[in-house]
């Protein structure tokens, strides 16, 4: 998955927002101008720059054996364009282009060492709709490489190649798992128990299980460290994310409140959430797949409200397949599962967010289920099977999307 209606709309309401030239050419495919386009040694890495016709959906990616950096496009017309004129040879060895599926284009550079997506970003000009995407990558150790790059049989096999194969939909689910607080900031504490350590427990087993569901699981943080939200939310917008849930475990003094919640962005803060992300971002961590720091704050916001059309009612659905399926597995519930607040962290436009509370630590019963791997199974269990069934609703109405 990883693209959506979002992702088209928004690129259709900046180009009616930037111009003309940009309106009219979405109609067609993007072109490449090779004059302005390049792949060279930057540093102790690669810059890759591509000067393109129009702005373009597009995500980024790497796999190993061998090792490759991965660009797809919705969508490029390479036509007249010899990759090996882009190259500059060094720590990238070759280039090729082709077409992975129906209406995405690729361009793949074969990598001498290992190497990381230091930055990423696409900028679109204001005045004639033209884009620029900018990315470097920069030196990184072999063991961090091969964990972050795409090495399972079924992903090298749909990602490998650059030749035509049969339309499919993109069947990667990146399931963004942010453990809540960490470092300086420990969260709830009863008896001993912090809630930061607590969630990234939580965290690490939801993930591991994550993965033997077949979906990608991303952690926020892996240690109990302080991730500030902005990075939070651009470490789940770089690798792509479908859905980001954030996990806590709160502490009251007088309420005897217990169970697991779920929580969605209130109604009332949909309305404000892009105008407060647009004055307290920079412009290339607020949408996947587009740089708004050539936009005003207008082009951004309506960027903004337009993908919480599509994400808002998936985030609610996903917030109710939770309730569901939690009590199914065993996790108890709090009488009031479902619930809204204005919470900065489900303020990502661009893909579904819920916050789940696993529990009270002001509870006896909470505490401990939450204090073992045992007690916390359940939640975990309940979680990827709501994951599951929603993730199938969303691949049910996947063909609307993708028209």
């Amino acid at each position: 998955m990883g693209f959506g209606l979002g992702t088209l709309c928004r690129a259709a309401v900046l180009a009616a927002l930037a111009g003309p030239v940009a309106a009219e050419g979405l109609g067609g495919l993007a072109h490449v101008d090779l004059g302005g386009s390049r792949v060279e040694d930057w540093g102790r890495g690669i810059e890759v720059t591509l000067s393109l016709s129009q702005a373009v959906p597009w995500k980024v990616f790497t796999l190993d054996a061998p090792r490759r950096l991965v660009i797809d496009f919705r969508t490029i017309d390479w036509t007249g364009v010899d990759p090996a004129e882009l190259l500059e040879p060094g720590n990238a060895t070759a280039l090729r282009v082709g077409v992975p599926r129906a209406g995405w284009s690729r361009l793949v550079v074969d990598l001498d060492r290992p190497l990381a997506v230091a930055e990423a970003g696409m900028t679109v000009n204001a005045g004639d709709g033209t884009a620029q995407l900018h990315l470097t990558m920069e030196v990184t150790d072999e063991a961090t490489f091969t964990a972050s790059a795409e090495t399972s049989p079924e992903a090298v096999a749909a990602r490998s190649g650059t030749a035509a194969v049969p339309a499919a939909p993109d069947d990667r689910f990146v399931v963004a798992i942010d453990p809540g607080h960490g470092g300086i900031d420990p969260g709830a504490e009863r008896e001993n128990l912090r809630e930061a350590q607590l969630m990234l427990s939580l965290a690490r087993e939801l993930a591991d299980a994550v993965a033997r569901a077949g979906m990608v699981p991303v952690l926020t943080r892996e240690d109990d460290v302080f991730v500030p939200l902005q990075a939070r939310m651009t470490i789940a917008r770089q690798a792509g994310a479908d859905v980001l849930l954030s996990l806590h475990a709160d502490a009251l003094e007088q309420d005897d409140a217990s169970g697991a919640s779920i929580y969605t962005l209130t109604e009332e803060a949909v309305g404000q959430a892009s105008e407060r992300m647009v004055e307290r971002h920079e412009g290339g961590d607020l949408l996947s797949g587009l740089d708004l720091k050539g936009q005003d704050d207008t082009v951004a916001t309506a960027l903004m409200d337009l993908a919480r059309l599509d994400t808002t009612p998936r985030s609610r659905n996903l917030a109710a397949a939770l309730a569901a399926a939690l009590p199914k597995a065993g996790a108890p519930v709090n009488d009031h599962v479902l619930r809204q607040a204005p919470l900065a962290v489900l303020n990502a436009a661009d893909f579904p967010s819920v916050l789940i509370e696993t529990g009270f630590l002001s509870d006896p019963s909470d505490r401990a289920r939450l204090s073992t791997a045992q007690g916390r199974a359940p939640l975990v269990a309940g979680i990827v099977a709501a994951l599951r069934s929603w993730s199938d609703a969303e691949e049910a109405r996947a063909p609307l999307l993708r028209r």
